[in-house]
């Protein structure tokens, strides 16, 4: 039974972990779907055997400077979101969305999942993981962009998704995932500045998003979260 968060202990892992546990990658060709910064893009094609990543951002802007990247071969970056993904039919081994999904307008969730199927392969799968709502950097977050809604409506599109037939559920994990900032001005670049959101922020806001976040930085300037994750294994029939 797919569950949105799961109470208690959880393991600790990752996006990147999962990914090398679960999906088949030796000369796979893998679709990352808002691969924003390129940041596990880089880890996957530095640490896998894949043939391609195909990486594509919403984010014009944030697209533009992966363009920019020089030294990752095999991947390819590509503008588009996952409502309309410029690719032929059955074209992609595998597909990866890390926490983007509840950032697909709402009334293109459904038609994100109906393009996933059509550009996997059959049986080819689809990891898709999304932040769980609750937590400390989740209680930063909300002050200035709750995400409750949105998060809710990607976990009911993939259970439509598993429930009409278009996917097969394999495996569900919940885990959690260590967040990691240099203090507050890297949370300020990264989540603040992020190109692809313009939050309302006045001074008073954001002091107290400031004072928030800064019990949690370390003696060596380090914040650190245990962030509680779903990633949901889905299978494209044959």
């Amino acid at each position: 039974m797919m569950q949105i968060a799961r109470d208690g202990e959880l393991p600790r892992s990752s996006d990147f972990d999962q990914i090398g546990k679960l999906l088949p990658l030796d000369g796979a060709r893998l679709l990352e779907l808002g691969c924003g910064a390129a940041f596990t893009t880089r880890r996957l094609a530095e640490s896998f055997p894949l043939r391609e990543i195909v990486a594509m951002e919403v984010d014009r802007i944030q697209h533009e400077k992966n363009l920019l990247i020089p030294d990752l071969p095999n991947v390819n970056f590509v503008y588009g979101g996952a409502q309309a993904i410029d690719l032929p039919d059955a074209s992609v081994d595998a597909v990866i969305m890390l926490k983007s999904l509840h950032h697909v307008p709402v009334e293109d969730m459904d038609a994100a999942f109906l393009e996933i199927a059509r550009v996997l392969r059959q049986g080819g799968l689809a990891y898709i993981s999304e932040p769980v709502y609750a937590g400390d950097f989740n209680d930063i977050l909300r002050l200035f962009n709750d995400e409750k809604a949105v998060r809710e409506a990607a976990f009911a599109a993939t259970r439509r998704a598993v429930d009409s037939g278009l996917f097969e559920l394999q495996q569900e994990v919940h885990f959690f995932s260590t967040t990691r900032f240099e203090g507050f001005e890297e949370f300020e670049r990264r989540i603040i500045g992020a190109t692809h959101s313009d939050f309302d922020i006045d001074d008073a806001l954001y002091e107290t998003v400031k004072q928030r976040f800064l019990p949690h930085i370390d003696s060596d300037g380090i914040a650190e979260f245990l962030t509680p994750l779903r990633a949901d294994l889905l299978r494209k029939p044959d």
